[in-house]
């Protein structure tokens, strides 16, 4: 239980972080408040963690030859394909505009989510 609550912060924190660098993602608009921004924000991380526990596992079946011959870079373009699937999910309160954004995105949320899940999980 432990671990999913870890997966799902580390998840919330590298979308933040990807907001925060990267500025054709955007989480609501200029109008929005704060406090609603931190709901849209976990609202988003849970459609994102969704989408890689049920998506993403099938895209890279298909893309397993892909992903093969490019030694792996395009895992990539798989995170940053899910990053748009998240976007277009959640509708208007997430917008990732355009696939350089997206690609860029997805690097960063796969660092960022990558160090908090190392910091926080000591199994």
């Amino acid at each position: 239980m432990t671990s999913i609550l870890i997966k799902f912060f580390a998840n919330a924190v590298a979308l933040a972080a990807a907001v925060w660098i990267v500025g054709d993602i955007t989480l609501g608009d200029s109008t929005t408040s704060d406090s609603d921004r931190v709901v849209t924000l976990l609202v988003v991380a849970l459609i994102f963690g969704l989408v890689n526990l049920i998506v993403k596992p099938i895209v890279k079946l298909f893309a397993l030859p892909l992903l093969i011959l490019s030694l792996g870079l395009f895992a990539l373009v798989i995170n940053a394909l899910m990053l748009m699937l998240t976007a277009a999910i959640a509708g208007d309160s997430f917008e990732v505009d355009g696939f350089g954004a997206a690609l860029l995105g997805g690097l960063i949320i796969s660092i960022v989510s990558w160090a908090v899940t190392m910091v926080l999980d000591r199994d």
